[in-house]
C-alpha cells in the first residue's frame, strides 16, 4: 500500500509540474479571447478530456505504437514543437482567425489546447515512465489515478480562468496573446532543440 501510495504521489507531482495548469492559463485565455463564457467552459472541459484521452491512450500502447511506426519519442517531440510553433506565430500576429473555436465543442479545444500544450511530450513520457514503473495492473491504476487527479485540477484551473478574464478585459488578453506566443514559440523551439540534442548525442534512431 505504501508503495503505490508512493508510486501515486511521484507521478502526480511530476505530471502536476510538467503540465503547469497555472502557466496555461494565460495560454487559454489567449486562445479563447473571442469566445463566450459557455463557449470558453466548454474548451476547458474538452481540452481537459482531450488530454487525459491522449495521455491515457499512450501510457497503455503509446511505446508500441511507436514501434510499430517505427516513430522514435523524439520525433513526436518535434512533431509537436512545430505544431506549436505554428500557433505561437498566429497568436504573435494576432491572426484570430485560425484560432477560433466553432459553436461545437471543436478547434483549438482539441488542438493545440488538448494536445500539444496540455497532453504535450513531457507529460506523455513522464506517465509512459511510471506506467513503466508500475508493480503490475494495480501500479498501472495507480499512475491512471494520479493522472485523472491533476486533470481535474487543470480543468478548474482553465474553468475559473474566466474570472481572470473579467479583471484583465479585452485589451489586456490581446497584449497577453503577443507575450504568450513569444514564450509558446520558445517552448516550441526547446521542444524541437532538445529531440535534436538527443540525436546528436544518440544518433537518429
Amino acid at each position: 500500500m505504501s508503495t503505490n501510495g508512493e508510486l501515486y504521489l511521484s507521478a502526480f507531482v511530476t505530471v502536476l509540474v510538467v503540465m503547469d495548469p497555472l502557466g496555461n492559463i494565460p495560454i487559454f485565455l489567449a486562445l479563447t479571447r473571442n469566445q463566450t463564457p459557455a463557449a470558453r467552459n466548454r474548451s476547458a472541459l474538452v481540452g481537459s478530456a482531450v488530454a487525459a484521452g491522449v495521455i491515457v491512450s499512450f501510457a497503455v500502447v503509446g511505446r508500441q505504437l511507436l514501434d510499430l511506426l517505427g516513430i522514435s519519442f523524439e520525433a513526436l517531440q518535434v512533431a509537436g514543437g512545430l505544431l506549436l510553433l505554428i500557433i505561437a506565430l498566429e497568436l504573435l500576429r494576432g491572426d484570430s482567425s485560425a484560432l477560433d473555436e466553432t459553436e461545437g465543442d471543436a478547434g483549438i479545444a482539441l488542438v493545440p489546447l488538448g494536445t500539444p500544450l496540455l497532453a504535450g511530450p513531457g507529460a506523455i513520457a513522464a506517465t509512459m515512465v511510471y506506467i513503466g514503473e508500475a508493480d503490475g495492473p494495480s501500479g498501472a491504476v495507480v499512475v491512471v489515478a494520479a493522472l485523472l487527479s491533476v486533470i481535474i485540477i487543470v480543468f478548474l484551473a482553465l474553468r475559473f480562468s474566466g474570472l481572470i478574464a473579467r479583471v484583465i478585459r479585452d485589451s489586456g488578453i490581446v497584449l497577453l496573446s503577443r507575450i504568450v506566443g513569444l514564450l509558446a514559440a520558445a517552448i516550441a523551439v526547446q521542444l524541437i532543440a532538445n529531440a535534436i540534442q538527443v540525436w546528436v548525442d544518440e544518433g537518429v534512431t
